[in-house]
């Protein structure tokens, strides 16, 4: 019923990357419906008194014509190593709610906790967050990834990231990096190169 989501971080009451939420979902809904979207974020969020405290992850499921929204308890899952998967036909360019190619290749991760996609040698993603690596001295993330991420945008707008093409090759130029998404922006958990399994 629902094809498209957005992920939105809400933290003690407050809401995050409003202003990346509703530009991506403005950019989805032309894309897809080939219409302007009529729902603006700020005026429809009315979060429960219940999920006013603590870290509450907001689920904002919508079509053309509707939308819903489901408030959920967060917390983060515990990601400390990679499995390298290759998928050349892989395509994500909007937040779908049909997640069924990611999570194929989400099976491949052995006993690592997630996937970092490769698509025709090119680092792209992992399965549910952007990945950024550190050099030394910069912060850089693929300039191709599998879905543009607010916390990405937001990132890249503000300079603390940079972005290009990083192919698989590159990792040895690496010395750590992070997962970012919607849900986890605050806090760089810096985690080895080494934790990148082939």
């Amino acid at each position: 019923m629902y094809q498209l989501v957005e992920t939105i971080k809400i933290l003690d009451g407050e809401i995050f990357n409003l202003k990346y939420h509703q530009k991506r979902l403005d950019d989805s809904f032309e894309k897809l419906y080939k219409i302007k979207s009529t729902f603006i974020l700020q005026d429809i969020i009315k979060i429960p008194h219940k999920f006013t405290k603590g870290l509450i992850k907001l689920r904002f499921l919508y079509s053309n014509k509707k939308y819903k929204l489901d408030f959920i308890n967060y917390k983060a899952r515990n990601i400390k190593t990679l499995k390298v998967v290759t998928d050349n036909e892989i395509n994500y360019p909007i937040k779908f709610t049909n997640r069924s190619q990611i999570n194929k290749l989400f099976e491949q991760k052995n006993d690592c906790d997630d996937i970092l996609i490769v698509k025709n040698n090119i680092i792209i993603d992992t399965s549910s967050a952007n990945i950024i690596f550190f050099d030394g001295n910069n912060w850089i993330t693929p300039a191709t990834p599998l879905l543009k991420g607010t916390c990405r945008e937001r990132l890249l707008e503000t300079g603390k990231i940079n972005e290009k093409k990083i192919e698989i090759n590159d990792l040895i130029n690496f010395q750590s990096f992070c997962l970012i998404n919607a849900l986890v922006d605050e806090n760089l958990n810096q985690i080895q190169i080494e934790n990148i399994f082939m």
